[in-house]
């Protein structure tokens, strides 16, 4: 009796020690994603053409990157990238790009998180169908097995951006089901995981801890949607014609855009932003309840995505909305990736092919060129 007694609790003891070892790496490996970018609209976003994936973002690119302070690039990927490959992935064109520039950013001492990146079809998808999940495990399994051999301290794998599932308890089955897939293949990487839907804070609240430990959890903040959407196409359908819509707001830089506004919902969602009191007192008050929660929970908690749409913002606010929120996140512990590199939220734009940096978003970011 007893040496049965004793080998169950051996195995106990043995389970935990392996959890907390692991829980201590997942912890260690988040040190390299304290402040990184999003290298968006390239191999996700648009049209899998190994021509635009070769100039649309270089090697160029990484390095500047690497220049700008940043320690880590989030490598958001469209799952088409590989699925449309047909024969070994290393004779794929656009594998091998993908591939390249995951190389050349651990060259540069970057950390890279390999983000599976879909279209919301997909998403919807894997959100509805057994057979969905099936094959998106199947996909993670050849993922973990490409990228196994790369430095596990420097490499991590994100489930998904984002995911278009409602319920949070069916996203939380189907999110260890695939950490489990990348772990029976690759078991040294750190797994990036989310809550469901936009993975906001309310959503990372919703997240069950997963029983595996080698996990990091994340979420994205784009509070108030109103000022960073302000314009976007994609944005709420009243926003769109929105502009110079300031942070932080107040009677007096916005009573007259409410009283000229004449779509009345449109002036009541500006009265509602102006009297929600975003501020930087706010952000780090939702700061806090996010670093609070993985604290209860033991894990680790990065933020890889937050930004403000440029287009029809009006700059110093961009960049005192983008220091406030950053200033939070590390008040708080927590690391961070800005929403992005050179797309409509960007670090950089482009000027006759050649990039040229945003030295307001620099500053605001707390980075020294």
């Amino acid at each position: 009796m007893c040496v049965r007694l004793c080998f169950l609790l051996s195995v106990v003891f043995l389970v935990s020690d392996l959890s907390a070892q692991a829980n201590g790496v997942a912890f260690r490996r988040a040190q390299h994603l304290r402040h990184g970018i999003n290298m968006s609209e390239w191999f996700s976003q648009a049209a899998p053409d190994p021509q635009r994936l070769a100039t649309y973002t270089t090697a160029d690119d990484i390095a500047l990157v690497k220049r700008l302070g940043f320690d880590h690039v989030r490598m958001p990927v469209d799952p088409a990238i590989f699925l449309e490959c047909r024969g070994a992935w290393e004779q794929c064109d656009n594998v091998k790009l993908f591939d390249a520039m995951l190389k050349k950013a651990l060259s540069e001492d970057l950390a890279v998180i390999v983000d599976i990146h879909p279209s919301s079809e997909y998403k919807k998808q894997v959100a509805t169908d057994g057979d969905a999940v099936q094959k998106f495990g199947e996909l993670w399994r050849h993922i973990a097995a490409h990228y196994k051999a790369y430095d596990p301290e420097r490499v991590f794998f994100e489930v998904m951006n984002e995911p278009e599932d409602g319920d949070a308890y069916h996203w939380n089955g189907v999110q260890e089901r695939m950490v489990h897939e990348i772990h029976l293949v690759a078991p040294e990487h750190t797994v990036v995981v989310a809550g469901t839907m936009w993975s906001d804070i309310w959503n990372l609240a919703a997240v069950q801890k997963l029983a595996d430990a080698n996990v990091i959890y994340n979420f994205h903040y784009y509070e108030p949607h109103i000022f960073t959407h302000q314009g976007a196409g994609w944005s709420t359908a009243r926003w769109r014609e929105l502009e110079k819509i300031p942070y932080p707001a107040t009677e007096e830089n916005l009573g007259a855009a409410e009283g000229a506004q004449t779509d009345e919902v449109v002036r009541w969602d500006l009265l509602q932003y102006r009297l929600a009191d975003w501020s930087a007192a706010r952000f780090d008050a939702e700061m806090r309840f996010a670093a609070d929660w993985a604290k209860r929970n033991g894990v680790p908690l990065i933020a890889n995505e937050f930004g403000a749409y440029r287009n029809t913002s009006n700059p110093a606010d961009r960049y005192r909305w983008i220091h406030d929120v950053r200033s939070a996140f590390e008040k708080n512990g927590i690391g961070w990736t800005m929403w992005d590199y050179r797309g409509s939220f960007g670090v950089v734009h482009r000027e006759s092919g050649s990039p040229v940096v945003d030295d307001g978003v620099v500053q605001a970011l707390g980075l020294k060129r």
